[in-house]
């Protein structure tokens, strides 16, 4: 691609990223601080990826994809994930209409642009594993007919990582499919006593009651395709590539200490989603090229759930988010 063209595109996507500063400034009226978890969902929301987010309760997980939901004039669905919830109550049913004498299909919460999958960890495989086919083939069958989900199509799951007790550990093949997996924590302490101001004085219900849609589906999905236009320079896929290839063969790169603590490697979904994310970043600092740093500063969301550890390093105490470090440090930086 040419210099000049670069520039075009950079003065197109710079014009068309505005609304990106007008949404976080919504959002940012009610939920105070966690600019991790809300830039998260923005890429999700612009690459068409579903994002994980684990957290101890009450760090306003359902809050923000409520009222991101909200500003994006989208219908929105929250499902409490229960030991007893059916496939059923997630994607819907047929039931006999005695008036037409014929079975009628009943549609699911699973048919919303956003669904908030609250405590994934809570429900049965079964139930795991049809949420995860609507996410992946963006369809629902119920009993002959399938149906199409609506775009933007975005699932937000969260999980408790403090009880362990009555859940059901996503597997890690079912856990790949989630673009980014969000580890957030506590405010710090000056955001903590703007949460507890605002929640007293009554401003954060009189900001819920003015809050007002300031985009449309439609927006997003124009936004999509303009994403997939930010240009990506050779070294930077090349870059992306040893990145994921340091996670699987960390020997090749100089890491020979890592080795026996990887059991496996991010694999090419991997690969794909660090690449969307990085253009979805660069998209929302609005370039319409990808940097280094776009690439570094989504790689931790992108791969610390698709670096699986050995026995050896849960007994050293070895976190993910240590190897993914690990490798960031290592390899060379176009």
């Amino acid at each position: 691609m040419e210099t000049v063209n670069i520039q075009e595109l950079n003065d197109r996507i710079n014009r068309e990223s505005a609304f990106v500063d007008v949404l976080q400034m919504e959002l940012g009226k009610r939920i105070v601080g966690q600019k991790h978890m809300v830039e998260g969902l923005m890429i999700g929301l612009l690459s068409n990826g579903h994002v994980l987010l684990e957290g101890v309760p009450g760090l306003a997980k359902t809050l923000t994809i409520t009222t991101l939901a909200k500003a994006i004039d989208a219908r929105f669905s929250r499902i409490q994930f229960t030991p007893d919830l059916l496939p059923a109550d997630l994607l819907g049913t047929m039931i006999y209409s005695q008036k037409s004498e014929q079975f009628q299909v009943k549609k699911g919460p699973i048919f919303s642009n956003f669904i908030l999958a609250d405590e994934i960890n809570r429900a049965p495989a079964k139930v795991q594993s049809a949420l995860l086919e609507a996410m992946q083939e963006r369809q629902v069958t119920i009993g002959e007919q399938s149906f199409r989900l609506e775009e933007p199509f975005l699932v937000m799951a969260t999980q408790n990582p403090i009880e362990q007790e009555g859940t059901y550990p996503l597997p890690e093949a079912q856990v790949d499919r989630f673009m980014l997996k969000v580890v957030i924590g506590y405010p710090n302490r000056s955001e903590e006593r703007q949460i507890l101001h605002s929640v007293v004085s009554g401003e954060l219900s009189a900001s819920s009651e003015e809050q007002r849609p300031i985009l449309r589906p439609d927006d997003i999905m124009k936004a999509r395709a303009l994403v997939r236009e930010v240009y990506m320079d050779e070294k930077i896929e090349n870059y992306i590539t040893d990145i994921v290839f340091a996670t699987r063969y960390p020997d090749q790169y100089g890491l020979d200490k890592l080795k026996p603590l990887v059991s496996y490697g991010a694999s090419p979904r991997g690969s794909i989603s660090l690449a969307a994310a990085s253009k979805a970043y660069a998209f929302m600092h609005r370039r319409g090229y990808v940097i280094p740093e776009d690439v570094r500063a989504v790689a931790m969301d992108v791969l610390r759930h698709r670096v699986g550890l050995t026995y050896e390093a849960e007994a050293e105490n070895v976190t993910a988010e240590e190897l993914v470090s690990e490798v960031l440090n290592r390899v060379d930086v176009p």
